[in-house]
């Protein structure tokens, strides 16, 4: 699909995106891989919870924060690995 998401400045290459809304405010739903070697940065910018969110190929941005995620892998720490990661965002209203 070749769609990405920007948290925080942090370009993430997603392979499935969804975007609605929930309630009036922004909603989307991705889905990614992570490599062991990227898995340290990854989880370290996810355990913030909130982020400045943009998806470029649909022109939105919004601040967002995790309401879904799960990944099929618990410890990417090995060498060689690639987990799938996804990820639910939801617009914070200001």
């Amino acid at each position: 699909m070749g769609d990405r998401i920007v948290l925080d400045g942090h370009p993430i290459l997603v392979k499935s995106l969804e975007m609605g809304n929930q309630g009036g405010l922004k909603r989307i739903a991705v889905e990614f891989s992570v490599t062991s070697e990227d898995y340290h940065d990854v989880t370290t910018l996810l355990y913030k919870g909130e982020f400045d969110v943009q998806v470029p190929a649909r022109d939105a941005a919004f601040r967002g924060k995790i309401v879904e995620y799960s990944t099929s892998v618990t410890n990417l720490y090995k060498s060689g690995q690639v987990g799938t990661f996804k990820l639910a965002l939801l617009e914070i209203k200001e």
